[in-house]
């Protein structure tokens, strides 16, 4: 049965507040709860804080939280669009409506501080850290750990919430990891004051400890819902950003830790792509990605008719099947020239239409798709959101691996996920150096096409992007990580609020 997560009293107004507040750093308005309230309820009970954490996950897929009324703003699988598109592995192969097609494929709102596509991931990850920096605040502070076990479990996601927060901050607005370039304000209580900016590594430190605290917090924690982080999201969320930094074997641990102990399978050949059949098409079958309850997802979001999800979100921007602009005249397509490295014999291939000089060509109808395949049918949305697989830590323990220079685990690895994919997998074990490396980078991008985890993969491996023939713009230029292009500048509208950061533009 679907999970339907209700938001309480409590966790609606911390909604309702976040969402009304003008701008990100208003110290204190006054329809917003405040920690003495939720602190002095969560004494009594704890399922107060228990409801205010549902409401921080709530904005995880909430639109507006942006700021803005645009059709791209709806939570953070708004902005795995961005990276997927920046990083040139989505392709806008048609556009009728013009979402994402200047601000985000023509590079405008990286290069341009004053558009909304640049102040939206912005607006949304600091109203996710003030959220957070309410619930730590509540239960006694950054330094306090919890006596009671349900406020244990609930510092510890928040912990973990603010700490993946932070990262896409860094991720999407700084060019590549300089530790002690200036990049970003920290908050870490709602008692800060406008802040300016700090060194990376002063981020990344926040974000350790963070993380650090949400792995010890959430040992034994046994979830409701896969929307809710565990210790195992927490790790994976760790291994993502060790990863940034170069320390290998730290994400070799964390990886091996979650693949060892949390419990999770890789989908099968069945369940990542949906399975032909000789029935009509509306006829039930398996496969495909939109139900958490698969095995293989560790964290999402159960999606119901309850939160009132249509054309704004994002299957209303990437599904044919669901009443959207890809149905409607943004076709969103698999770069061709990523497609046409995946070879005859593995399912994944099968994921999109081959190419016949269609309007659908290359477009994800068979891995992404509301289960009852009428082209521009789903509304209101009923599929669900996948954040966090265990094939990431697969790849991610691959990757780790063979930077460390243990090339015969890393070889294992891989294979374990692509004996599941393709028929063939003896190519692999002839691989080393840096053709190992590259490997496991193209299976990064193949596996988890669509999943906003490319940008990611793009920045670790210092890679360079070129955009195949069914893009409308920059097709064949090299656009290497580091291109201004790809990443983000803070915002205007933060640059006139917050006087600090004004002072160390000038």
């Amino acid at each position: 049965m679907k999970n339907i997560f209700k938001l309480t009293g409590v966790a609606a107004l911390l909604m309702f507040s976040v969402g009304c507040s003008e701008e990100f750093l208003d110290k204190q308005p006054s329809e917003f709860l405040t920690t003495e309230q939720v602190g002095a309820a969560a004494e009594k009970n704890p399922d107060v804080t228990i409801g205010t954490m549902n409401g921080i996950y709530f904005q995880t897929f909430q639109t507006q939280t942006g700021g803005t009324t645009g059709h791209t703003d709806f939570g953070h699988k708004g902005y795995d669009i961005y990276g997927d598109m920046l990083s040139g592995d989505v392709a806008l192969s048609v556009s009728t409506y013009g979402w994402y097609r200047a601000d985000i494929t023509e590079f405008q709102a990286p290069l341009d501080f004053t558009r909304n596509s640049n102040y939206q991931p912005w607006r949304y990850y600091y109203r996710i850290i003030r959220s957070t920096n309410t619930v730590i605040d509540a239960l006694g502070g950054n330094d306090v750990v919890p006596e009671n076990e349900e406020n244990l479990y609930i510092m510890g996601q928040a912990k973990a919430m603010r700490a993946h927060s932070y990262f896409y901050l860094a991720q999407y607005f700084q060019k590549t990891y300089d530790p002690s370039e200036e990049i970003l304000p920290i908050y870490t209580s709602l008692e800060d004051e406008n802040g300016p900016k700090v060194p990376a590594s002063e981020i990344y430190a926040q974000i350790d400890s963070d993380l650090n605290d949400a792995i010890a917090h959430l040992d034994g924690f046994n979830r409701t819902g896969k929307n809710q982080i565990n210790q195992s999201v927490a790790q994976g969320i760790k291994a993502y950003v060790e990863g940034v930094k170069g320390n290998w074997q730290e994400v070799y641990d964390l990886t091996n830790d979650v693949i060892t102990n949390g419990g999770y399978t890789l989908m099968s050949a069945e369940e990542v792509v949906r399975m032909s059949h000789d029935g009509p098409d509306t006829d039930p079958y398996g496969g495909g990605f939109g139900d958490l309850s698969t095995p293989g997802w560790m964290w999402g979001v159960d999606l119901t008719s309850d939160q009132e999800l249509a054309l704004v979100s994002w299957w209303g921007q990437m599904d044919l099947f669901t009443y959207s602009y890809a149905w409607a005249g943004d076709a969103k397509a698999i770069d061709e020239d990523l497609y046409n490295k995946i070879p005859e014999g593995d399912v994944r291939k099968a994921q999109f239409l081959a190419p016949t000089g269609i309007y659908e060509d290359l477009m994800p109808i068979n891995k992404f798709y509301a289960p009852n395949r009428v082209v521009g049918g789903q509304d209101p949305v009923e599929t669900d959101y996948v954040y966090m697989r265990v094939a990431e830590m697969y790849l991610l323990h691959a990757e780790a691996a063979a930077q460390l220079g243990n090339e015969a685990e890393a070889i294992s690895t891989l294979k374990t996920l692509l004996d599941e994919r393709m028929d063939d997998t003896s190519y692999v074990d002839g691989l080393s150096g840096q053709a190992l490396l590259d490997e496991i980078y193209l299976q990064t991008r193949i596996e988890l096409w669509g999943e906003g985890k490319s940008y990611l993969a793009l920045k670790r491996n210092k890679a360079t992007v070129v955009r195949g023939p069914n893009h409308l713009s920059f097709v064949g230029e090299p656009i290497p990580f580091d291109d201004e292009r790809l990443t983000f500048e803070i915002p205007e509208q933060e640059i006139q609020a917050n006087p600090a950061i004004n002072t160390q533009n000038n």
